[in-house]
């Protein structure tokens, strides 16, 4: 109770502090006042002297009621449509759950490689490589086809949120959700954002990024960074269980257990495959990812494969579509109100008159951590990729060295936090993973990011006469 109290007093100072403080030249009041409460609210998410949710309930209570944004503008977050494909993908995995259908893939999997963890992590990451291409939403990917089997995985192994996740469940976690940060990065098509920084670096800097140089691009990078990975995490963040040589048997037994496969089973699969069908090919449908999510979810309603009642019970969609709507509510305000552009311009003056090499350096750390501000890569790369590109540019910065350095970083800073991606709340969601080691273990990989994509990379695109 002192714990929550003290929490609570500290979350609140550090509002009040930022609100009473003279607001500077450039900002409106405004737009000063709702960083105040978007900087508390952060806080209050970190120190947690109240679940997460009712934070967020409370923030968007406190900003409608001091009339900062009007109730339209505070709620705007919740008809964004990667709130309704996040609550999608998690009643997507209830199907693959309820049904048995992912426990039976687990077991497949377990079967053929389970003798070990990490090599299980390894070929997680590596489906995501293969399909990453092809499916231009890193929550689709992430959160709509493989998250139902990490999770089944783990349970699977008996690895539950509430009954040892440190068995297994938390590696596989983490583990799976940094290397979609990774190969989001590699492909013009693997995320949303990239798209639009393919356009502003043509726009800005006349930067023909096309499909083949940005995979040109990544590739080195990439498979470094899918090869170290899961190995660095296997170390950092070990799971219980290290060598499974009982598992295939397991599997083998729990496989015969199960006996053949169920029409729901069948039904689950075969909407897996028409998902998966309809986001490679959203450029010919103009079916949008969520749009394919929520198809997903009304057959298996429809077929019966999930209820109603299954629905409202899944209590970790309903909570993260309070606080992933309230940030994307307030971060995409302050977007609106003209603060991340004031930020942006400031970060420009301080860098005037510095050598080029330390300046785009400067500006790619500023990028890259930035984001803690961010629910959104696209609202990120919309707000401050072509300010910061021009800003490299007019310091000297090679145009392609800095055009790819911010466009890697655009899905990389995806690693950060709990809420800085769309597949970030599904992951954290489960239950697994505390939200301090979250944060602790996804700035490291910023770190290794940074110098795998910028420092290997950019020697790479050198060695290959990109810049």
């Amino acid at each position: 109770m002192k714990n929550k109290l003290k929490n609570s007093l500290i979350t609140i100072a550090i509002g009040l502090m930022i609100w009473f403080i003279p607001v500077p030249k450039g900002v409106t009041s405004q737009a000063w006042h709702l960083l105040a409460i978007f900087a508390a609210t952060i806080v209050g998410f970190i120190l947690q002297p109240l679940p997460i949710g009712a934070i967020a309930f409370i923030s968007l209570t406190i900003t409608a009621t001091l009339k900062v944004l009007t109730p339209h503008e505070a709620l705007a977050g919740f008809g964004d449509d990667t709130i309704w494909l996040i609550v999608s993908a998690f009643l997507f995995a209830k199907g693959f759950i309820k049904t048995g259908l992912g426990r039976r893939i687990a077991y497949r999997i377990m079967g053929a490689i389970g003798d070990s963890s990490l090599k299980l992590a390894y070929a997680l990451v590596f489906s995501d490589l293969v399909i990453s291409p092809a499916t231009p939403s890193n929550t689709a990917r992430a959160g709509g086809i493989l998250y139902p089997i990490v999770r089944s995985l783990a349970s699977a192994f008996d690895s539950e949120p509430g009954k040892d996740p440190r068995r297994i469940g938390a590696y596989l976690i983490k583990t799976v959700f940094q290397g979609n940060c990774i190969t989001s990065a590699m492909f013009l098509t693997a995320v949303a954002p990239n798209s639009i920084v393919a356009s502003m670096a043509l726009q800005t800097a006349n930067i023909q990024l096309g499909w083949g140089t940005w995979a040109l691009a990544a590739l080195l990078p990439g498979l470094i960074g899918i090869a170290f990975t899961p190995w660095l995490l296997y170390r950092l963040y070990p799971p219980e269980i290290k060598k499974t040589p009982e598992a295939k048997e397991i599997a083998r037994a729990e496989l015969t257990k199960m006996g053949p496969i169920s029409r729901g089973e069948i039904l689950v699969a075969g909407v897996f495959l028409l998902a998966l069908l309809l986001w490679t090919t959203s450029s010919i449908t103009g079916l949008s990812a969520t749009v394919t999510a929520m198809i997903a979810v009304g057959i298996m309603l429809i077929g019966g494969a999930i209820t109603w009642q299954d629905v409202l019970e899944e209590k970790g969609a309903w909570d993260t579509l309070v606080w992933m709507g309230t940030l994307i509510s307030l971060a995409s305000a302050l977007t609106h109100l003209g603060l991340i552009k004031w930020f942006a311009d400031l970060v420009a003056a301080k860098l005037t008159g510095i050598h080029w090499m330390i300046a785009l350096i400067l500006l790619l750390l500023a990028y890259m951590y930035s984001h803690y501000a961010f629910a959104s890569l696209s609202a990120h790369v919309t707000a401050m990729y072509a300010a910061f590109l021009a800003v490299a540019i007019g310091e000297g910065a090679p145009p392609f060295l800095s055009a790819m350095g911010l466009g890697v970083i655009s899905s990389l800073f995806g690693c950060l936090t709990h809420f800085a991606t769309g597949p970030a709340p599904i992951y954290f969601g489960s239950g697994y993973v505390p939200q301090g080691t979250w944060w602790r273990l996804g700035f490291i990989m910023s770190v290794v990011n940074l110098i795998i994509f910028i420092g290997i990379g950019g020697l790479w695109w050198k060695m290959i006469g990109l810049w």
